[in-house]
């Protein structure tokens, strides 16, 4: 059996390639019937947000239909959504957050 020369053979160490996890969006999606006080209220309480912050989010997605809240992780900012959308629901409004990826 052969065997090999440590001085000969170089040795090779390979890091292993460690990609930073896809982050995601979550957006706000406008409606009609949700009032502004309790979105703002929504975005104060899930997203920490002050009051100037949320106030503007909540004007963009008013305007625009749909407005970047916040870029997190997937599993947090799926949670998030969720989250604030419940809120809406438990009240009786149709308050929507979804996710999707960034590019």
């Amino acid at each position: 059996m052969p065997t090999s020369n440590p001085t000969t053979t170089p040795k090779t160490r390979t890091k292993p390639k460690i990609e930073r996890p896809r982050l995601h969006k979550v957006i706000l999606v406008n409606d009609d019937f949700t009032p502004r006080e309790f979105v703002v209220t929504v975005l104060k309480g899930e997203f920490r947000m002050s009051e100037d912050q949320a106030h503007r989010v909540m004007i963009t997605a008013h305007q625009r239909g749909v407005c970047v809240v916040a870029v997190f992780t997937r599993d947090v900012a799926e949670t998030k959504a969720t989250r604030a959308t419940d809120a809406g629901r438990a009240k009786g409004y149709p308050l929507l957050f979804t996710t999707e990826p960034e590019e």
